[in-house]
């Protein structure tokens, strides 16, 4: 009898280290160049034998949904969305990081900010509420002494965003990121302020989950984190080739578009800068263990 019932528990716990070796690691991206080595390794099948699926959405907030809902196992994000489900999840860990934004967030208007300033008019603002966009706009509006309550907030996904038309007769904001600006821009409407220029916040972007996923897939993250950093290599080495796998994740944006973009961020994914560290202890973001 204790024979068989060691050999049930042996059993018993190689069908679950098999079950935890053995299940998908599913990760939701939103559309954002920072994120592009994800799409890369992801398209380039270097994560299938890893079980790793890329779940592609179209902005930061469904991303933070997808996750919240339990439809993925992490989620790609900025300090912002970390800290909103951090409220829910206390477990919840940075795991590793992509970039910072060197302007690849910025406000958009059909009005120059002193035209912004001299009018009492309403103005329009098209943004994704419960993002980093609504930080970056208190930002913008606290920096400029623009009176909130001319604000016309109009909650929308960066894909709606991007496609609305430039009306010269309505004072319009838009706060939005890479790619989502290049049609924005074709319509008519100029960056006004960016986290490279004229906005003091800082933006960084990072894959997020639970220490107990964390655990639970830790030989999978691991490797996740070795082929970004091959991703990101291979961007270096051939560029065009690299867009040629990331293009349909960012809009179909053209591979002079692409290029822009890449002026945008600032790769963080082998080591923080000391000063970027430091801003980040500042707001209590974690940044000791990251793989």
């Amino acid at each position: 009898m204790k024979f068989f019932i060691l050999l049930l528990s042996s059993l018993f716990f190689l069908t679950s280290c098999s079950s935890v070796k053995d299940k998908e690691l599913k990760i939701s991206v939103n559309s954002w160049v920072g994120y592009s080595p994800l799409f890369y390794a992801y398209d380039k099948g270097w994560l299938t034998k890893y079980k790793i699926k890329v779940v592609h959405v179209v902005s930061l907030a469904e991303s933070m949904y997808i996750y919240d809902s339990k439809n993925a196992d992490a989620f790609t994000g900025t300090q912002y969305e970390y800290n909103t489900l951090k409220q829910e999840s206390k477990n919840l860990t940075p795991v590793m990081m992509f970039d910072e934004s060197y302007g690849g967030d910025m406000v958009m208007s059909n009005r120059t900010i002193s035209e912004l300033q001299a009018s009492c008019n309403k103005i329009d603002t098209y943004l994704e509420l419960n993002s980093i966009n609504s930080v970056i706009l208190t930002d913008f509006l606290n920096f400029y002494h623009i009176d909130k309550q001319r604000i016309n907030y109009f909650n929308q996904d960066q894909e709606s965003i991007s496609i609305i038309k430039n009306n010269q007769t309505k004072p319009t904001l838009i706060v939005t990121y890479a790619p989502y600006n290049i049609l924005l821009e074709k319509s008519g409407f100029k960056t006004i302020a960016s986290t490279k220029d004229k906005l003091s916040i800082t933006v960084i972007d990072a894959l997020y989950t639970t220490q107990y996923t964390l655990s639970q897939h830790e030989t999978q993250f691991k490797a996740l984190k070795v082929e970004i950093d091959r991703a990101i290599k291979a961007l270096e080495t051939n560029p065009k080739e690299y867009y040629e796998h990331v293009k349909y994740y960012l809009q179909d944006i053209t591979y002079e578009e692409f290029i822009d973009t890449l002026h945008d961020i600032r790769w963080i994914n082998k080591k923080l800068p000391k000063n970027l560290k430091a801003k980040l202890q500042e707001i209590n973001f974690p940044v000791n263990g990251l793989i």
